[in-house]
């Protein structure tokens, strides 16, 4: 038994302990070596599309299903034994994936199967698979000298342990933080749910008659933005800026070995820096590209950023009765929440009683269903502690779908016509110790056409309390649909090939049908599908609704500066990294990001310690956060078909599914928008719609 390759559909997660991970990846290690020896050892005059390119993309699905499961797992549910194993086989996995584009004999097999008539004659989705392919290959070093290629390999390996240890550490420096509160006046200022929250908190931890706050975010920023107590916020301000910065988890070298060690694999691939390397085959084409695009929207929001700090500051000023002055990173997010209630009288907690995580999946399945053609239903589950199921599955062998965590839900999606069987996923939302922070999606199996495919959606919102459903902040509900957005893109693929098919696209296209689901958290005809009242089930009042829509853009430049302010130190630290080599890590922060950053009186330390999206993976969204930004365009420009047409038109939805949803990457992204849009985005609607633009006069 290899319960890590194991092929069902429905995974025995209880079965995936940290015991059989040696075994079982390094059984399919040797079976992947073995699947690449047979390609490489064929005839050059006889090899054909089959015996090279499909066989190449089957070679190391075994592999792909074991370690993307155990790396699945080493995100929600870590362990010291499962960490030890996974770190373990770590090197080995990566040098045997890092070795595949640098293998002479089967790069020159490949190369002559791409030269075949066969290959010529193939269909549209095919040739661009192959296209794809040669491209990887050569982008990843296959023409490269054979000692060039064993340092590629080297650099990759080293990148791999290097960020698996970054994220560790920023795992347990987040974990080995806690604030417990014994006088409940300290509390003055919380709002009833944080309050509760941080009780059941503490007793889950022993502690009774106490309130326990985390660093995770629903524990962490209610204080930021409610609470009275000034120095109780700069404490909890100091813990979260530390993350990642200090003792035995600083993450300061790393950042430095992980930046040095990319941009020496740019050079040695010929490119003048790591974010060419990176985005030569996504929408921005270059480093340059993307920075000017992140510039060009900068100039453009920088005066209302400045003037919205400006303001902040003399709001404070005159409610306390001090001068105006700076106000302090601990003091923003708390002055800015007491004026936008004071301004549109608008409390955000007012809005949670009627957003329980439930009644927003059903409403969200409810939206999707109208506009994609498909339904949705959850099926029961089962949760076993790892080890335990053993016994059980051998008497009980149809149990219901296991989970890796008693939270976990599981759903099914169907095609409404043909009631085909599209796809499955998991959805596992609240945080705990041993899950990493933030939201995600990802596959699991990606199926054939015309077999379903499996995969997850991931998240840390407010969890439910004292009995009570969870009841979710508005942000909450728009991160829900945004990885929700996500998994249509994989779970609604139609594409012949896997290694196209969902999300597999360029980086700075696969944000758009995740962002373009948020402008559904807005829309009247929208929110009335899923906002209600989780007591009475009334809908949101009309002029809770009107306040709602009045204060959406307050401060939107500031949130905006700060997404612009993470793509700008990105983009800067990929692409001039020898500027900044040997400096201070959050010296360099305040240069490069003098225009970007809050004028606030204390600077806050560099982000980059406990930026996963660029440093916990060898590349992730290293040179490309601005990929939001350029999404964010995207959807807001596609957004307007929907308005002009219906927000919930059905033809408009499946014209989306069609030409978007179930295109993969089987055709340039840029073609796909063009199919669905009739035209090239225009970046007007984005700016229109944080209220930084006029809309144009018809």
């Amino acid at each position: 038994m290899h319960p890590f390759l194991a092929p069902e559909f429905h995974i025995r997660w209880s079965t995936l302990v940290p015991e059989a991970i040696e075994t079982d990846i390094r059984r399919a290690l040797e079976q992947a070596k073995q699947n690449i020896e047979a390609i490489c050892s064929q005839n050059l005059a006889s090899a054909g599309y089959e015996s090279t390119f499909l066989a190449l993309e089957k070679a190391t699905e075994e592999l792909g299903r074991g370690w993307g499961r155990l790396n699945h797992l080493d995100s929600v549910c870590d362990s010291p034994a499962q960490r030890e194993a996974l770190n373990q086989m770590l090197p080995e996995v990566t040098d045997f994936y890092s070795s595949i584009a640098l293998n002479s004999r089967l790069w020159t097999v490949i190369k002559a199967a791409a030269e075949s008539q066969e290959i010529a004659d193939l269909d549209a989705v095919s040739k661009r698979f192959v296209e794809e392919t040669l491209a990887d290959f050569r982008n990843s070093g296959a023409d490269l000298t054979e000692d060039k290629k064993q340092r590629v390999a080297a650099i990759e390996a080293d990148l791999s342990k290097f960020t698996k240890q970054y994220s560790e550490h920023v795992l347990d420096s987040t974990n080995a933080w806690e604030l417990i509160i014994t006088d409940e006046a300290k509390l003055a200022g919380l709002p009833e749910s944080a309050i509760a929250g941080a009780a059941a908190n503490a007793r889950a931890k022993g502690h009774e008659n106490a309130w326990r706050f985390t660093l995770q975010f629903p524990s962490m920023f209610p204080i930021m933005q409610h609470l009275h107590d000034d120095g109780i916020r700069h404490q909890v301000w100091e813990a979260s800026s530390q993350v990642g910065a200090t003792g035995e988890y600083d993450n300061t070298s790393l950042v430095w070995q992980i930046l040095e060690l990319r941009h020496e694999k740019a050079s040695i691939l010929g490119h003048e820096n790591f974010a060419d390397l990176t985005l030569l085959r996504r929408m921005a084409k270059d480093g340059k590209s993307a920075l000017k695009f992140i510039e060009d929207l900068h100039a453009r929001i920088q005066p209302a950023f400045l003037a919205e700090h400006k303001q902040l500051a003399q709001y404070k000023a005159a409610k306390s009765g001090q001068p105006v002055s700076l106000l302090e990173p601990w003091e923003a997010a708390y002055w800015a929440e007491k004026q936008r209630q004071e301004n549109y009288d608008f409390d955000e907690e007012s809005l949670r009683p009627y957003f329980p995580v439930d009644g927003v999946m059903a409403g969200m399945f409810e939206i999707a269903s109208r506009l994609f053609g498909i339904t949705i239903r959850q099926l029961e589950t089962v949760f076993f502690e790892p080890g335990s199921s053993l016994s059980i599955l051998k008497t009980q062998p149809s149990t219901p779908v296991e989970t890796w965590h008693p939270e976990c839900g599981f759903y099914e999606i169907h095609d409404s016509k043909t009631g085909a069987h599209l796809g499955s996923f998991y959805a596992d939302w609240h945080p705990r110790e041993s899950k990493r922070g933030g939201a995600w999606m990802n596959s699991l199996h990606t199926g054939a056409l015309g077999e379903p495919h499996l995969g997850l959606i991931i998240g840390n919102m407010s969890p439910p309390v004292d009995g009570k459903p969870a009841l979710l902040t508005h942000g909450e509900v728009e991160t829900i649909f945004h990885e929700f957005g996500h998994l249509l893109h994989g779970l609604l693929s139609e594409v012949s090939v896997k290694s196209l098919a969902g999300t597999n696209v360029p980086w700075d296209f696969v944000e758009l049908p995740s962002q373009i689901m948020e402008n559904f958290c807005w829309d009247r005809a929208s929110l009335d599908l899923f906002a209600r009242h989780f007591e009475t089930d009334e809908p949101i009042p009309a002029d809770l609704f009107a306040k709602m829509i009045a204060a959406k853009n307050y401060l939107s430049a500031s949130g905006f500066m700060r997404q612009l302010a993470f793509s700008k130190l990105d983009l800067e630290l990929h692409i001039r990294l020898s500027d900044f080599i040997g400096k201070d890590l959050d010296a360099v922060d305040r240069e490069v990001l003098e225009s970007y950053l809050a004028p606030l009186k204390t600077p806050s330390p560099s982000m980059m310690r406990r930026f996963g999206h660029l440093f916990s993976s060898s590349t992730g969204y290293a040179a490309g956060y601005y990929s939001y930004k350029w999404a964010e365009v995207l959807d807001a420009d596609a957004f307007t078909r929907f308005q002009n047409e219906g927000v919930l038109n059905s033809e408009t939805g499946h014209a989306f599914r069609e030409h978007i949803l179930s295109k993969g990457n089987s055709e340039p992204p840029d073609e796909l928008y063009r199919r669905f849009m009739g035209r090239d985005p225009e970046l007007e609607p984005l700016l229109v719609r944080a209220g930084l633009a006029e809309p144009a006069m018809v």
